[in-house]
């Protein structure tokens, strides 16, 4: 067993941090981190990020008003329930 795909995953990110100079706080840092984390995960399941991002922007303040948290188990980036538009065309080998 090996870490190599989660290093690969995050090698972006650790080459541009120091770029980053808006990253000068924690809460800055957590915040980066979450939204990579989150987009990297869409695309380890084959979805367009961009497109991942702007469906859940869309769909989650809908929302806002419930109590009733459940509709998230649909917008988790495996979920069958996703459009089609948001993920990548599968490959024909």
């Amino acid at each position: 067993m090996d870490n190599n795909a989660s290093e690969r995953a995050i090698r972006g990110f650790c080459v541009g941090m120091k770029n980053w100079q808006m990253i000068d706080t924690i809460n800055g840092a957590q915040s980066s981190a979450i939204i990579y984390s989150i987009a990297e995960t869409a695309k380890a399941n084959n979805l367009k990020p961009h497109e991942y991002f702007e469906y859940l922007l869309t769909e989650i303040p809908k929302h806002m008003g419930d109590t009733d948290r459940s509709f998230l188990d649909n917008q988790v980036p495996w979920s069958e329930m996703l459009p089609e538009s948001i993920r990548k065309p599968k490959k024909i080998n």
